[in-house]
């Protein structure tokens, strides 16, 4: 038996789908942000701390990328508050989305560290330059001009991964179309609908992140 696709009492909810985009778009941008400061402070004292510090940062960076996001999530939303530290859903959404995106942005800068040549922080080095500035400009500079592609990639990544953080009630796109398909039953008209706006915001993020890397880095195709 067919059935007749009918978008109708979909789009009647345009409005609500847009929320959710820009929930999405919340969610991703500040947890890409706080996920970036992680990484960076990760890579920098994986690669320039002593072993009390590199050595909690590299279980941390292990333990991250070798479990579920969904874990990860369901142990910030339910498991944190058993010892005091309770979160709205929206905020836990935030924080777990963010120690993921910290783990492997750790990895991405700490190659991109590792690609700056030793003779160049020595020669940064003998013209007496302070450590913090031979970190933020001899280091981190080329280091992240190294890595912007991986970097980027994994923030559309985390774009697409924001569509989990429905399994802890915070509102965002995919939690919305959950809802709708509860309320119109048009389950494989909301899912087209639904993939088509994830793909335009991935193309966009993907064209913005690419305009941010020629500006920052004035690269030359």
């Amino acid at each position: 038996m067919q059935t007749a696709l009918q978008f109708g009492p979909v789009l009647i909810h345009l409005d609500r789908l847009l929320v959710g985009v820009w929930q999405t778009i919340q969610l991703a941008v500040l947890s890409i942000l706080l996920g970036t400061v992680i990484g960076t402070l990760g890579a920098i004292g994986r690669s320039f701390g002593p072993r009390w510090v590199s050595w909690p940062i590299a279980a941390y960076v292990e333990l991250i990328r070798n479990t579920p996001l969904l874990i990860q999530l369901y142990f910030v939303f339910f498991t944190l508050p058993l010892i005091g530290l309770k979160f709205s859903s929206g905020t836990a959404a935030i924080l777990a989305l963010s120690i993921h995106l910290g783990a492997y942005a750790t990895e991405i800068l700490r190659a991109g560290v590792q690609s700056v040549p030793v003779g160049q922080i020595e020669a940064a080095k003998s013209l007496g330059l302070s450590s913090y500035r031979i970190i933020r400009h001899v280091v981190l500079v080329p280091a992240v001009r190294a890595v912007y592609p991986a970097l980027s990639s994994q923030f559309i990544l985390q774009l697409m991964g924001t569509s989990i953080v429905g399994a802890i009630a915070a509102e965002e796109l995919t939690a919305i179309a959950n809802n709708l398909v509860m309320q119109t039953f048009r389950s494989f008209e909301v899912y087209i609908v639904i993939a088509v706006i994830y793909f335009v915001l991935v193309q966009a993020a993907s064209l913005v992140f690419a305009g941010l890397g020629r500006l920052l880095f004035r690269w030359k195709n």
